[in-house]
């Protein structure tokens, strides 16, 4: 299974660590709008990602709830039909919730930098160092670790 090293926090100062994402990356981002719904499962998590473009992606995950950098187990499928599939499983499963976002993507090096605007919750950052194969997780954590003095995200913004 696929994993990544994450790192979620609250921004305080978006201004400042959009630019930050800018310099680092090299880029302006890339704009992805999401709605992301949530369902009961007895282990993991399960969502399925809305691109609001009739395409989307079921994604499970297993990822303990810390703060700080933490590896995260996933897997990932696409699907044409993301209305569709939130029906039936929301049928089968039930859901937790929903979360509809703006993100804006910056890559820099093998770590996803995410600028997140989300409806009713406010402004937050996420950081997904993508493992490579003979990587550890030791080494996922000290990249997201500098990423995190590179942006200036303080640990006391950070989220579980």
């Amino acid at each position: 299974m696929p994993s990544n090293v994450e790192i979620k926090a609250v921004l305080r100062d978006l201004p400042y660590l959009t630019q930050r994402a800018k310099e680092l990356s090299g880029s302006d981002g890339t704009v992805i709008r999401q709605q992301d719904t949530f369902f009961k499962v007895p282990a993991g998590r399960l969502k399925l990602r809305d691109l609001q473009d009739g395409t989307g992606q079921l994604i499970f995950y297993e990822r303990p709830d810390t703060e700080g950098p933490k590896l995260s187990n996933y897997s990932i499928t696409p699907t044409n039909d993301p209305q569709g599939l939130v029906k039936v499983l929301t049928d089968a499963l039930g859901q937790v919730g929903q979360v509809k976002k703006e993100r804006r993507l910056y890559m820099v090096g093998q770590t996803r930098v995410h600028v997140d605007s989300v409806e009713g919750l406010g402004d937050f950052m996420e950081l997904e160092v993508v493992m490579k194969e003979q990587q550890s997780r030791d080494e996922g954590v000290t990249i997201a670790n500098q990423l995190m003095l590179d942006l200036g995200v303080k640990e006391e913004d950070l989220i579980d």
